[in-house]
């Protein structure tokens, strides 16, 4: 399951949500222009290690994790007649699961349409050195699950997402920035088994500036700590208690091909600080193409 996206020129930063971390990076927090995109997304996750609550290493000998996903999707946002801007996004994710260790118990593989990405509705300002962006998505568990599965490529529970962020330009002609995006997400109950998640609390951002007319490079990096712990009689006892944490640092290189109308964006980050999850690194390519002619 992968959400976000980058768009050409006129319509950077459009984004196909940002629960994952690793998918918004520079412009996590610009204000999309005017128009319609259309989004293609594939994100590749690998860990060799899982740290418990201490951030200690787990013992799984051979351990070998590999996620890859991918999302089609649109991104919409209005003309409107002052800075204010109103917008929503829709994607379809699909997802391939890979887990191997010496442990045959430990090892799994899945393939399959993940959890649907809705965001109903986006609002944010657009001004000459500033934008401000808020909005509320919904993931809809759309993708397999079996409650006691190993190869589940959806989640079985719905999360809501509220979200806010920004972005500061170091002059009017917006070619130097830093932006932020702030999310918490409130996670319902699994489907078919008592265990509610933890809400999350998420920053996905980033900085960066053209180097060339159509090209931005700089750094990308998130962060995200679970603020409530896990709830329900069917979590194990050596987990109850633990709660997920988070960091995440790399380059990100974007590259606009205006003949194409589309915006490219590669990004690539190394996670530490972790806590009660794996540690690995994140690789993230995405292509927009901005639907119109321009203006």
């Amino acid at each position: 399951m992968v959400m976000c996206a980058l768009a050409a020129h006129e319509a950077r930063a459009q984004q196909l949500g940002y629960k994952l971390l690793g998918t918004v990076g520079i412009d996590a927090g610009v204000q999309s222009p005017p128009g319609l995109v259309v989004i293609e997304q594939l994100l590749h996750y690998t860990s060799t290690q899982i740290r418990d609550a201490r951030g200690n290493v787990v013992p799984i000998d051979g351990l070998n994790m590999n996620a890859t996903g991918s999302a089609l999707g649109v991104s919409y946002t209005n003309n409107g007649k002052t800075a204010r801007h109103l917008g929503f996004a829709a994607a379809v994710p699909i997802a391939r699961i890979r887990v191997n260790s010496d442990h045959p118990s430990a090892s799994l593989n899945g393939f399959g349409f993940s959890d649907l990405f809705v965001q109903p509705i986006k609002v944010g300002w657009r001004e000459r050195r500033f934008d401000v962006v808020t909005s509320y998505a919904v993931y809809v568990p759309t993708g397999h699950f079996e409650p006691r599965g190993q190869a589940n490529t959806g989640r079985g529970y719905w999360t809501h997402q509220l979200s806010i962020g920004g972005a500061l330009f170091s002059d009017s002609s917006r070619t130097r920035r830093a932006s932020v995006l702030a999310s918490y997400e409130l996670n319902t109950r699994k489907r078919g088994i008592d265990v509610r998640r933890g809400n999350m609390f998420q920053l996905q951002g980033g900085a960066g500036a053209n180097v060339a007319r159509t090209v931005v490079a700089g750094v990308a990096g998130y962060a995200l700590w679970q603020v409530t712990p896990d709830r329900g009689a069917d979590i194990p006892p050596s987990l109850r208690g633990e709660r997920t944490r988070v960091f995440g640092l790399g380059p990100e290189l974007d590259v606009v091909i205006p003949r194409w109308r589309t915006r490219v964006a590669l990004r690539a980050e190394h996670e530490l600080g972790v806590t009660s999850r794996p540690q690995g690194n994140v690789v993230s390519l995405s292509a927009a193409y901005f639907v119109g002619r321009r203006r």
